[in-house]
């Protein structure tokens, strides 16, 4: 059970732009110019232009299935980690220390001669239990029961700050149940999404045989399982509608719900899970009711060979080399990767799964300095003062509203590198020879560890992310922007690089996490992170109104033939984009080189911002990956993420000389601008 956050050398051949003809680029550091594409206009296509020969050359390693500035960062950190674990699992530790429970754990899972002799044996005592239910009564007890040991079966309940009131936890149940990515997948008819069915009903047949099902109950089990899946999916809400807070939000007694869904029997769930609630947060009510239907309508048999389904597909993974490959097949037919990845790495992402905080420990001690953590929180810092300034000049909102913006972003909670407060993990068994138990351990740890919050005081303090991950995130419960250690390093972020870079970075991604706070679903809420409206009546019309544009524009944008991004999923992160980018110029406008002219590398201090920028978002994609992002992903496509904000940036226009006629060109008064 996890807690619920609301948890990228040129000659220019352009008029009136001075090109980079001196013979720096085998010197300079920090703008790759041989990726460059001279052939194409900066106001055509400036990603193209960035990265348009980078992009024609560039090969995605059978191991991925995308390839990028976010992939590079990601290798030079899996090594980092790699070294990290093979000194603590061939090291004398001291026993409980973390380095004994991380180098044992990651020792265990390397330990594939035992995991295969095991084959399936480890969830072998489940599948009899799952045999063994009679009634729906049991069933209903078996679910709960997973839960507890934090195997998500059918539903997902998770712990979090109470939208309405954020000082608090409150237990909360979310829609799951479905096998594949998303509830469209079950209902569409094109080919692709075909082929992806097709691949998840093989992939659960060949888990039935390798259990010591026959073909043709296998094969019948299979049907009955889609079926089912199909019909909860039908109660699903989109991933458009999820996007909602208000309508997502629905605090139910837990009286009412026993008498409305008694096969679901909330007061059985409840207790099993060790709460004691008068209420709960049911995130999608029509998802459960639709359970509670199926749970008297469905056969028993269909649902306990969708429960053993369900349970094999949870372990698949760490199980024996038939069961991974098994998996991985399916994951194919999704992302188009063609190479499993070597067990070492698959293993780090099991540690950061399990033991993060250990694992992230070891990792800032070696990699992480207090000197970058500094850097960070002036940069954070300079672009609070931008965008202070810049809702000062809104000309579409009122004094009053615009004062009750800047109490929320100055109440921002910044957290930079790593946790303060590292997770305790002293009642976790770690046992250098049984993966799969530790893995149960650590589940087990992580359940006791959320469910123990339930009608408690929030604490703040606590990440969403390990200190490794290559990612940030704002946080609306908590009004916090978060930017672990992993993300802050080249091409997002270096101390020896010139502000212009660092600003078009890392700058952009804390601009885009500041922005969140204000796009259409953080600025539902306060600055103490409640559901509340604090917007005037006519601010907020406006506001909507310049998020419709925001929409149509992105709604424009082509990717794969005919396939075209969804404006209304992708809304808050454009929204982000957009107002991070501007945010994050204007606060290197306030640095000494944001003010001068002085060029570097032959690239004045404003293209090299650009530049910068559009490096971050460098990418290549497999076919099949690009796909699930665009039904799935609330980020637009690396591409557009570029293109997108640029072309309603005047600044981008007066640096590269940006005219009528240029692709990316739009009339000033067309260009959309929020904040």
């Amino acid at each position: 059970m996890k807690s619920n956050q609301l948890v990228l050398a040129a000659i220019l051949l352009l008029t009136g732009f001075v090109g980079c003809k001196q013979k720096t680029d085998t010197t300079q550091k920090f703008i790759d110019t041989s990726a460059f594409d001279s052939s194409v206009k900066p106001g055509d296509n400036f990603y193209q232009f960035v990265n348009g020969k980078w992009l024609k050359t560039a090969v995605i390693p059978s191991t991925e299935s995308s390839v990028g500035s976010f992939l590079d960062v990601y290798n030079r950190t899996k090594e980092h980690i790699k070294g990290i674990l093979e000194e603590v699992s061939k090291g004398s530790n001291p026993d409980g220390s973390i380095e004994q429970k991380v180098g044992d754990f990651y020792a265990s899972g390397m330990d594939s001669v035992t995991i295969e002799k095991r084959g399936y044996e480890p969830i072998k005592p489940t599948l009899q239990e799952i045999d063994g239910i009679k009634d729906t009564k049991g069933l209903v007890a078996f679910v709960a029961k997973q839960q507890t040991q934090n195997e998500g079966i059918l539903y997902a309940p998770y712990v979090a700050a109470d939208d309405k009131n954020s000082s608090m936890n409150i237990l909360a149940f979310y829609q799951s149940g479905l096998g594949l990515p998303d509830r469209d997948y079950y209902f569409k008819t094109d080919s692709a999404t075909i082929a992806v069915q097709k691949a998840y009903q093989t992939y659960l047949k060949k888990l039935f045989i390798l259990t010591g099902t026959d073909s043709v109950t296998a094969v019948k089990n299979v049907a009955d399982i889609y079926d089912l899946e199909k019909k909860i999916a039908s109660s699903h809400r989109t991933n458009v509608e999820l996007r909602d807070p208000k309508s997502n939000y629905n605090k139910l007694s837990v009286a009412d719900l026993q008498k409305k869904m008694p096969a679901f029997d909330w007061v059985t769930v409840i207790n099993t899970l060790g709460v004691k609630a008068d209420s709960v947060n049911v995130n999608q009510p029509a998802f459960y009711a639709k359970v509670n239907e199926l749970l008297t309508t469905t056969p028993l048999p269909v649902w306990k060979a969708y429960l053993k389904a369900s349970r094999i597909k949870l372990a698949a993974s760490v199980l024996s080399s038939a069961f991974v490959k098994a998996s991985f097949d399916y994951q194919k037919a999704l992302s188009g990767q063609q190479e499993i990845k070597p067990r070492w790495e698959r293993m780090y992402w099991s540690v950061d799964g399990n033991l993060g905080d250990a694992l992230g420990q070891l990792y800032v001690k070696k990699y992480f300095t207090e000197d970058a953590k500094n850097r960070m929180l002036d940069l954070v810092n300079n672009l609070s003062t931008a965008f202070e300034a810049r809702i000062n000049k809104l000309d579409w909102m009122s004094d009053s509203t615009k004062t009750k913006a800047k109490d929320k972003l100055y109440a921002f909670l910044k957290k930079i590198g790593y946790t303060d407060k590292w997770r305790d993990y002293s009642k976790v068994t770690i046992d250098k020879n049984k993966y799969f138990e530790n893995l149960q351990a650590c589940s087990q740890n992580e359940f006791n560890y959320q469910i123990n919050k339930v009608g408690k005081p929030v604490d703040k303090t606590e990440w969403g992310m390990t200190a490794p991950t290559i990612n940030a995130y704002y946080n609306p419960l908590f009004n916090e922007i978060v930017f672990p250690a992993g993300i802050l390093q080249f091409p997002f972020f270096d101390p020896a690089a010139d502000d212009a870079i660092n600003y078009g970075g890392i700058g952009l991604v804390i601009g885009h996490e500041m922005t969140h706070g204000f796009d259409d679903q953080g600025a539902q809420y306060d600055k103490d992170g409640n559901l509340k409206n604090w917007w005037g009546k006519s601010d907020s019309l406006q506001f909507v109104a310049k998020s419709k544009l925001v929409i149509n524009q992105y709604n424009g944008f082509t990717i794969l033939d005919t396939l075209h991004v969804n404006g209304a999923l992708t809304t808050g992160e454009n929204m982000a984009d957009n107002g991070g980018l501007a945010i994050a110029y204007d606060a290197f406008k306030m640095t000494k080189q944001g003010q001068d002219t002085t060029r570097i590398d032959g690239f004045t201090p404003d293209q090299r911002f650009f530049i910068s920028f559009a490096q971050v978002w460098r990418s290549k994609l497999k076919d099949e990956l690009a796909r699930v992002y665009i039904n799935t992903d609330p980020h637009s496509p690396d591409k557009w993420r570029v293109f997108g904000p640029l072309s309603n940036f005047t600044p981008f226009y007066t640096a590269f000389d940006v005219k009528e006629g240029d692709k990316m060109y739009k009339a000033e008064k067309d260009r959309i601008k929020i904040w």
